[in-house]
């Protein structure tokens, strides 16, 4: 008993069957050959495939099919619809309808494959006997005889192995199929299904790799060089040959003559017509890696990576390619800039946030994404130094007990850590003694921050961040203030958007909208803000970091326009940050390096990321009308708890 396996796009396999027993008995017969072709046609012609179709128990329910849903290519756009990225497994595919493929197309594989399509009702009995004898002539398997929808459930569940059980199996299914769907369902499925090559699965792919057009407006030349593929697509793409592909063109060109479905001119016409190609398109890389890394893995966690490579999902981006084209080539050239100041082998993230919707609007996670795709932007927990302390501060303006112009002594302290004492220092080593909160934001004082945070409770100033989204492990030791904890610059830059945003905030999101391939919306991000910070707390931070670019360690991110922001850096100089506001956009920036090594000797956020922090939102900003913030005065202050 010999077997064949049959096979689902999943390659699940379904119960070997047992080969006809009536097919020992045709070998056997006399004059073998003759008498065999004899009662194949007579029992196709006598509908005896149906009778014998009872005994396939096992094979596939072709009513499946009637919800059946082909893997499609994910494509990934910016905000205004460009292109970024095609996303896919093993098949690239878009599905699309009928009577949205062009009728020469459809004539041209009906010329090729299968004419009698609208006549048969599954097999055509003529090109069987023809396949038939042939194979036998030959001793083995060599001609098909297929008709679509014989190929059709050939691809969707069978093997390609050519063998006499399988093809009785396709005719059984073809049979059946027919019973299920219309026409031009089969068709329409057909057309979707088959492969042209070049990792093109569906004519709608083939058509934009070919020609860079839809199937919708392929021309009859066209057409029939398209349909010339089917049977060997890389062997006869005119990528690869063009000769040969023109050789196939002519054949189909001219069995569509011999139909009389065109006439004498259409196929001169046809024949002289130029052809100009497309690109081979599957695989090819993203336009903008960094967003599109994000986006895949955002996907993949909202509906699985199946989803992502086989679902045909339409994912339009928040972010404008020209703008974060921009962002890239800022953080390159401050790249070389810095490492001509001393500081070897760094790398730079940069996140830009509209603080009114939580859009990211640039993403850039690294130098240069050709060298490493690690996103440094959305991957990388590292210490944000004094860029932490608008937390602290924040949360004693939440408590009703404080004010900006509160006093805070800036004197040495110690505090019992263990079985030893923490003595903390502020950078330049100096006291200042009795200053205001605005003041001690301002210059980044450490002692004074540490003080505030031991008044208000360390696990506020937790809170205060988890309400934020900033999740990294916190403990509520007496260094938190100063930012001993790790975080992305993602997470620190929607913070900071909250607090520009008077304590609104919706989730931030590189995602703006997701459709299925049929228009159905998926995700639908459309911002949905909620007050989760107390507006005066929010608008007095903002005040107070107003004073940091103003008269204190931010003043190299002045740009003529009020700005409220922090420095960051952190000690042995391993990590440095500028993250800063304008009412309409927020842009942490962070400057580290890989093997967490320190950068250079008294490197600092105020002095080496400010002018990068600068230098980018000069160019967003291009004419962005100049907004102020609304002071805290507009909101009504907390009371004391």
């Amino acid at each position: 008993m010999s077997s064949f396996k049959t096979f689902t796009e999943k390659q699940s396999q379904l119960q070997i069957l047992p080969r006809f027993e009536f097919l020992k008995g045709v070998a056997q017969i006399t004059g073998g050959m003759l008498l065999s072709i004899t009662m194949l046609s007579s029992s196709i012609m006598a509908g005896g495939l149906v009778g014998l179709a009872i005994s396939f128990r096992n094979l596939p329910d072709v009513r499946q099919l009637q919800n059946f849903f082909p893997s499609e290519t994910t494509y990934i756009y910016d905000i205004n619809g460009k292109l970024l990225m095609r996303i896919h497994g093993e098949a690239n595919r878009q599905v699309v309808s009928l009577n949205k493929i062009s009728p020469y197309l459809k004539r041209a594989i009906l010329a090729s494959e299968d004419s009698h399509f609208y006549e048969h009702n599954g097999i055509n009995p003529t090109g069987v006997g023809r396949a038939a004898l042939a194979n036998w002539a030959a001793g083995e398997v060599r001609e098909g005889g297929s008709t679509i929808t014989m190929q059709l459930v050939k691809n969707l569940f069978l093997s390609q192995k050519r063998a006499f059980t399988r093809k009785i199996a396709e005719a059984v299914l073809a049979i059946r199929l027919e019973q299920v769907l219309t026409k031009d369902e089969i068709l329409e499925m057909y057309l979707n299904q088959v492969y042209w090559g070049h990792n093109n699965y569906g004519v709608q792919t083939a058509a934009r790799t070919y020609f860079k057009k839809s199937a919708q407006n392929l021309t009859l030349g066209e057409s029939a060089m398209m349909a010339g593929l089917i049977q060997a697509p890389e062997e006869f793409s005119p990528f690869v040959n063009m000769k040969l592909a023109k050789q196939k063109q002519k054949q189909v060109l001219g069995r569509m003559l011999e139909l009389n479905w065109i006439s004498q001119q259409e196929y001169n016409n046809a024949l002289k017509q130029e052809i100009k190609l497309g690109k081979i398109k599957s695989f090819q890389g993203s336009a903008l890696p960094y967003v599109t890394n994000a986006v895949a893995q955002e996907l993949i966690k909202k509906f699985g990576r199946e989803a992502l490579l086989k679902g045909g999902m339409r994912v339009q981006t928040t972010v404008n390619t020209s703008f974060q084209m921009m962002a890239e080539k800022t953080v390159k050239q401050w790249h070389q800039t810095l490492e001509g100041q001393g500081l070897n082998n760094n790398q730079i993230a940069l996140v830009a946030i509209d603080p009114r919707t939580h859009f990211v609007k640039a993403l850039v996670g690294g130098v240069d994404s050709k060298t490493s795709e690690f996103n440094r932007a959305t991957q990388a927990h590292r210490q944000p130094g004094s860029s932490f302390k608008p937390f602290v501060y924040y949360t004693a303006f939440a408590s009703g007990k404080f004010t900006p112009r509160t006093t805070v002594l800036d004197t040495p302290v110690r505090y019992r850590d263990g079985n030893g004492w923490y003595y903390p220092r502020n950078y330049d080593h100096s006291f200042m003694g009795a200053i205001s909160i605005r003041t001690a934001l301002a210059q980044s004082r450490n002692i004074p921050a540490i003080k505030i945070g031991k008044a208000v409770g360390m696990n506020k100033i937790i809170e205060t961040c988890r309400t934020l989204g900033i999740m990294s492990p916190m403990e509520p030791v007496s260094s938190l203030p100063l930012g001993a904890i790790g975080v992305t610059p993602l997470e620190i830059a929607s913070a900071y958007a909250t607090f520009a945003n008077y304590g609104w905030q919706s989730p931030p999101t590189i995602i703006a909208h997701i459709t299925d391939s049929s228009g159905n919306v998926l995700l639908d991000n459309t911002p949905n803000p909620k007050l989760v910070l107390n507006p005066w707390a929010a608008a007095a931070t903002l005040d107070v970091m107003q004073t940091v670019v103003r008269k204190g360690t931010g003043k190299g991110a002045a740009i003529g326009r009020p700005v409220a922001g922090k420095t960051g850096t952190t000690s042995s100089e391993k990590d440095i940050w500028f993250i800063g506001s304008v009412p309409q956009l927020t842009t942490a920036i962070w400057v580290g390096r890989d093997d967490n090594r320190q950068l250079a000797h008294h490197a600092t956020g105020g002095g080496m990321v400010a002018p990068i922090w600068r230098d980018f939102m000069q160019k967003a900003l291009k004419g962005v009308p100049v907004e102020n913030f609304k002071p805290p005065s507009k909101f009504p202050r907390p009371k004391s708890k």
